[in-house]
């Protein structure tokens, strides 16, 4: 989800040349100060006058559009900074002060893209989250705004960028299941049509994968549980049965409610308690919830455990090889496998475990 909305931040600013020309000119000033010691002992000593924290400018990379973004946020942070040091020196290129507005409205437009990348990139970010966050920013973009003014062509361009690349996210059975799957979000999300056929979906695994005995969710079907059962089926299917008038009555009201029969089994009234209750705040961890109620929605939170997956994003896997690069070094270059992996274990976790 990260990459492709890059994509569509990427095609949304190249659709004005107003923006394009702004970020032109803030790479050459970004460029100007990163090439020359001078130019930036000179920024440093401003900095001081003002009483501000002496920091660079950010560079942009092209593969990366929240580079951009970041780059034009730390020229906007010293806007007298830089004015200042125009009196009396020279630069590359410089900002009108329409371009200031208009670097300020972009940075109000770029911000939630931001906190989406962050929040999907982020170790305890799910599947579940795609589609209430794609909603949330749909809305968004939606709405007008006071800081529209001179990016609202962007603005139109982000909305059918994430719109096209985004089609299909809410028709994904996987997204689906597991949005209503997060008691953060449930069905909430969804259109009637997707939260019938999504319902549909998690009763029907419900079903498949229901537990033997007492119903408390541990036990599955093992193979032999089930050829057995489609051999049983199989005889009771070639066993000639009567079909009375009573028969026909029963089953016509079955036609016109499918979920009469399924509302009777404890899944269902399972799915129907939980889809029933409040969403908890968004700021609270699913899985703790799950963990807590495992025994109110014992098959719900099995089948939970399978849905709340991490997102496709690479993030959380650079990462870890960055953790490794600090245990295994050339000092500490004969570790097994299984060590490294505990000891990335334990630098990963070991914070958790200092709060508590």
């Amino acid at each position: 989800m990260a990459h492709t909305i890059q994509l569509a931040v990427n095609k949304g600013l190249l659709s004005q040349r107003s923006i394009a020309d702004v970020i032109a000119i803030g790479r050459k000033i970004v460029g100007h100060f990163k090439h020359s010691p001078l130019a930036y002992a000179r920024l440093q000593s401003i900095q001081e006058q003002f009483g501000m924290p002496q920091k660079r400018f950010q560079q942009d990379v092209s593969t990366r559009w929240n580079s951009t973004y970041y780059m034009l946020e730390s020229l906007f942070a010293q806007k007298r900074v830089l004015a200042t040091y125009i009196a009396d020196h020279d630069l590359p290129a410089t900002f009108t002060a329409y371009q200031w507005v208009l670097i300020e409205n972009v940075l109000s437009l770029l911000a939630p893209f931001e906190q989406i990348t962050k929040e999907i990139s982020s170790s305890d970010a799910s599947v579940a989250d795609v589609i209430p966050l794609l909603a949330a920013l749909k809305r968004l973009l939606n709405k007008e705004a006071e800081t529209d003014h001179g990016v609202k062509t962007t603005k139109s361009a982000l909305l059918e960028a994430v719109s096209t690349r985004f089609s299909q996210a809410d028709s994904e059975p996987l997204y689906c299941i597991a949005t209503v799957l997060d008691p953060r979000y449930k069905d909430h999300y969804l259109d009637v049509g997707k939260k019938l056929r999504t319902r549909e979906m998690i009763q029907a695994k419900l079903d498949l994968g229901k537990p033997l005995g007492d119903g408390d969710g541990q036990v599955m079907h093992s193979a032999g549980d089930e050829n057995s059962a489609e051999s049983k089926r199989a005889r009771t299917t070639d066993e000639p049965r009567t079909v009375s008038l009573s028969d026909m009555f029963d089953e016509i009201l079955q036609e016109n409610n499918p979920f009469a029969r399924q509302r009777t089994s404890s899944t269902a009234q399972q799915l129907d308690g939980y889809l029933s209750e409040v969403p908890i705040p968004r700021s609270n961890n699913p899985l703790e919830f799950w963990r807590t109620n495992q025994g109110r929605f014992p098959d719900l939170a099995q089948m939970a455990r399978r849905y709340l997956s991490a997102p496709c994003t690479s993030t959380d896997s650079e990462r870890l090889f960055s953790a490794a690069s600090h245990v295994i070094d050339e000092k500490r270059n004969r570790l097994s496998c299984e060590k490294a992996e505990k000891l990335l274990f334990i630098k990963k976790n070991l914070p958790l475990f200092l709060k508590k």
